[in-house]
């Protein structure tokens, strides 16, 4: 791993990331349009999973084991589908980036939720300290020794753990996780956090200043890490980086 210390938003900050496919995006990446049905999808992953087929058809409410080309090559491992159009103009920003060194971001370009995300960040941090009694350390951004992949880590605590913090308003957002404890928007993004850091475990950190009166303005989510998740992650990541590539030797030929 090597880490940049540096604040996020910066100058530094921007070309330390250049080129880099970046936790916050790993989600966007693993996409995939003419794939498999979402019925399709739970069937396949309890069988990838080693459940018993019994066990994958009541888990995907199949009565009968589905068919299929697709369904074959997915339970032999094969990523079923092409990328989904923003993942190849991601990929393709990135092999400009790769290619000539310079970050296509505009550093003055922030949304308002970029924005309140950066203002909320240090507060939130600093619960989350007094909710655990440890120092959380800012990160600035870490990335593989390849410089391929990349976090912005929210906070490194200690030997072992890590920290990301999401100030959402959306209702939608927030029902998933206050109610049904859905982290599954957040999971790649965590998960890729210590696999690129090494860490044993992840503190996610839902920040909402409007639950003060609740007393839950804070909400925290401590995730361990999970190997399996970890090398299905990488290998979609590794997918990914494939097709950056074949964007950055196109611009390299076209060039030349």
């Amino acid at each position: 791993m090597i880490a940049y210390e540096c604040q996020q938003g910066s100058s530094e900050w921007y070309q330390a990331r250049c080129g880099a496919i970046t936790a916050s995006m790993f989600s966007e990446t693993r996409k995939r349009v003419g794939g498999l049905t979402d019925q399709q999808q739970v069937y396949v992953t309890a069988m990838l999973k080693g459940w018993t087929q019994a066990e994958a058809l009541a888990e995907a409410d199949y009565k009968k084991a589905p068919v299929g080309d697709k369904i074959k090559r997915a339970l032999e491992g094969e990523q079923i589908g092409d990328f989904s159009s923003a993942a190849h103009d991601y990929a393709f920003a990135l092999a400009i980036e790769r290619q000539t060194g310079n970050t296509l971001a505009d550093e003055k370009f922030e949304t308002w939720a970029m924005r309140r995300g950066h203002e909320l960040e240090p507060e939130a941090r600093r619960l989350h300290g007094l909710d655990i009694m440890e120092p959380v350390i800012p990160a600035g951004f870490v990335a593989t020794d390849d410089g391929k992949f990349g976090a912005s880590a929210d906070g490194l605590i200690g030997e072992d753990g890590g920290a990301e913090y999401k100030c959402y308003v959306d209702p939608t957002k927030l029902r998933a996780i206050l109610v049904s404890e859905d982290l599954s928007e957040v999971m790649d993004q965590c998960q890729g956090g210590m696999w690129i850091t090494g860490r044993k475990w992840w503190d996610f950190c839902l920040y909402c200043p409007a639950l003060e009166p609740l007393d839950m303005e804070l909400r925290r989510f401590r995730i361990p890490r999970d190997e399996a998740y970890i090398e299905k992650l990488e290998a979609d990541l590794w997918a990914f980086d494939g097709l950056v590539e074949q964007y950055r030797a196109t611009l390299a030929q076209a060039a030349a």
